[in-house]
């Protein structure tokens, strides 16, 4: 067997081979006659069917079969043999079918990126911290009050927090324009929901007003025939209600789900939920902080085919979340371009994490995985009953070390690193960073 390899552009590999016939006419002879033995035609006794009459019959779909598996045999020795590693699929084409000549074909496909590691100990980190206060807890309890508060009409001019009910439409130029109308809907008046100036256009209105408002539509507004336009939006008052938080009682923390129904308690499982929730936070933003410098400092080129693969992923999870694990929703109906830079960055990472494991022999520490997989199970009413399963499933164990290990490449990485402590309010440390990408 002969093989050559071309180098066409970056990663892409051009891989010639020839295959000598005699390897193939014997394969082609063994199947015919092992045809021969088994199949049944007319005129013909069961094991008695002359060669030549299976090989006018049935040689030309052996022969494919034959091919088919000489080239899957013989792509994989050529790769052993050249120490190639192929991402991908490779395009087979043949250059020379002819029966009783070598076989000659062409496969065209990606290798990996060789990986140099750049040296990480110039890369400053930021390791933000944070704690929560007595105010980032009132302020949570807020939000879950707010969250099971009822409304209430009042006869009363409008003000920011309430909640009003409103008939609209708008005009541009005079003209009513698609999607500028709208019927019993509710709007609360702060929640910035509308356009700048349409909710603060409705601020001391009272039920029964007809209301004119005089708005611009933002430059970067999503429809591209409404930026920046000026629209008068007729607006119709049904009614004004002012928002009435939930009593902190035993009705308020049955719906959490406490045994004891006491604010003092409801207080501690809020905090408690609060600290879980930041930790994950700013474990999440170090993280993505180190694989950002790992990119910038290490450089590389990705195969396509790879990249492809994970936009496939991230469409096939973006309708499990979205449409529900039983839609039946195609997931190539997503434009590739909304997934082609976080595919990007996340097959990168995949690859230089990789390298860092290899270089650094790194193993899912199993004290670390036996402590991930206690922290999640305390969130579930028997924590033992999960453990349990996680333990009994491999796919799901497997899921746990990967990002145990994911977590020993990050803290192998930060000891080669500079790093600087920074202290931030709870707020900041939860709110997701601009352009973080999962």
């Amino acid at each position: 067997m002969q093989v050559s390899v071309e180098t066409t552009s970056g990663l892409e590999r051009l891989l010639k081979v020839s295959v000598p016939a005699e390897r193939i006419d014997q394969d082609v002879n063994k199947r015919i006659q092992q045809t021969a033995r088994t199949v049944r035609i007319d005129g013909f006794r069961p094991g008695k069917v002359p060669v030549k009459v299976v090989k006018q019959r049935y040689g030309k779909g052996i022969r494919e079969e034959v091919l088919g598996q000489v080239v899957q045999e013989s792509f994989y020795q050529a790769l052993q043999q050249e120490e190639i590693n192929p991402a991908g699929t490779p395009a087979i084409e043949f250059t020379k079918d002819v029966e009783g000549e070598n076989l000659e074909y062409t496969a065209k496909f990606e290798v990996y990126p060789e990986i140099a590691l750049a040296d990480f100990s110039k890369v400053e980190i930021e390791k933000k911290a944070a704690e929560v206060n007595d105010a980032d807890l009132d302020q949570m309890i807020e939000t879950l009050r707010k969250q099971q508060a009822d409304w209430n009409e009042v006869e009363r001019a409008a003000a920011e927090g309430d909640r009003v009910r409103i008939d609209f439409e708008g005009f541009i130029d005079g003209e009513a324009f698609d999607g500028g109308k709208g019927e019993g809907m509710d709007l609360v008046l702060g929640s910035n929901s509308m356009i700048p100036g349409f909710e603060d256009g409705l601020a001391g209105a009272t039920a029964g007003a007809d209301v004119e408002l005089n708005v611009t539509f933002p430059e970067e507004y999503q429809a591209e025939n409404l930026q920046g336009k000026d629209a008068v939006f007729k607006v119709k008052v049904h009614t004004v209600s002012e928002q009435v938080l939930a009593e902190l009682n035993e009705e308020f923390f049955e719906k959490f789900g406490l045994e004891e129904k006491t604010e003092d308690a409801f207080r501690a499982e809020v905090q408690k939920n609060m600290e879980r929730e930041l930790k994950q936070a700013l474990k999440m933003k170090l993280k993505d902080a180190v694989f950002t410098q790992l990119l910038e400092v290490n450089p590389i080129e990705v195969p396509a085919a790879l990249i492809d693969g994970e936009i496939d992923n991230l469409r096939r999870q973006a309708v499990m979340q979205f449409a529900g694990p039983d839609s039946d929703m195609d997931p190539n109906m997503l434009p590739k371009e909304m997934f082609t830079d976080q595919a990007d960055r996340r097959v990168k990472i995949g690859l230089l994490m990789q390298e860092v494991i290899k270089v650094n022999e790194l193993e899912a520490d199993e004290a670390r995985v036996k402590e991930t997989l206690e922290e999640m199970a305390e969130t579930y009413q028997d924590p033992q009953q999960v453990i349990d399963w996680y333990m009994g499933n491999e796919e799901m164990l497997g899921q746990i070390k990967g990002l145990v290990l994911e977590e020993q490449v990050v803290d192998n990485l930060l000891e080669a690193a500079t790093v600087t402590d920074v202290t931030v309010s709870y707020e900041d440390a939860i709110k997701p960073e601009q352009g973080a990408a999962a």
